[in-house]
């Protein structure tokens, strides 16, 4: 169905404030501003030779922070979805923005993915990977809700498996639920490489469990949070 029950949303919400209550939540302090270097004319036009796709819901945002603040300003294009509703993710981009050494913000329509750059899908809307010719950029529209979410990590992950292929690297972690699994297949029988959180490290070990269910992820990279970024460093 393309809609919740009242069941369900009951469900789902016990499920998350129940896993809401296994986050240690830390005192918030301002964060710091990382000083980047100058960015030259050259280096925003440099297209990426990989296309780093993250997939992540219920704990996401912590895992997310994570990954993406160990990661260096030259680190490979990267593309997100986050469950997480329309008024959250522009905010949530710009946080992530003043931390982290890769330039982060809430994707738009034909954004370019670039190195050092990471685009994350606006709540409410799909967000897509297209190319043309050697230029990776997203599209970011509208439409119906797909295996209940929009945006749908499985959306994303299908248009990456179809324009990025064995220049991808896919990234499952905390979440619920399965969306996620169907697209990071695709994107393994491409000839990508893939990831998956472990469930020590899970807030939810749903969306995880579910992708490593499809055989599309090896044991050796089913890893703990803090030894992701490495891992997507290493393998691009």
């Amino acid at each position: 169905g393309t809609a919740y029950s009242v069941g369900d949303m009951s469900v789902e919400l016990i499920d998350k404030i129940k896993a809401a209550s296994k986050i240690c939540v830390r005192k918030t302090t301002t964060p710091i501003r990382v000083d980047r270097p100058a960015i030259s004319k050259l280096s925003i036009t440099r297209t990426t030779n990989t296309v780093v796709a993250i997939g992540s819901s219920t704990g996401g945002t912590q895992a997310l922070q994570e990954v993406l603040t160990a990661l260096p300003a030259n680190s490979p294009g990267i593309v997100i979805v986050q469950h997480m509703p329309e008024s959250f993710t522009k905010a949530f981009a710009m946080r992530l923005n003043t931390i982290c050494a890769m330039e982060v913000k809430e994707a738009e329509d034909n954004d370019r993915v670039t190195v050092g750059r990471v685009l994350i899908a606006p709540g409410n809307k799909h967000m897509l990977l297209n190319r043309s010719g050697a230029v990776y950029y997203v599209q970011v529209k509208a439409g119906p809700l797909v295996d209940r979410h929009r945006p749908s990590v499985n959306v994303l992950f299908k248009s990456v498996a179809k324009y990025a292929g064995k220049n991808a690297i896919g990234v499952i972690l905390t979440g619920m639920g399965a969306d996620g699994a169907k697209g990071i297949k695709l994107m393994f029988d491409q000839g990508a490489k893939t990831i998956a959180q472990d469930e020590k490290s899970c807030v939810v070990f749903g969306m995880p469990k579910e992708a490593i269910k499809t055989g599309a992820i090896k044991e050796v990279d089913i890893l703990p949070l803090d030894k992701i970024a490495a891992r997507i460093l290493s393998m691009a």
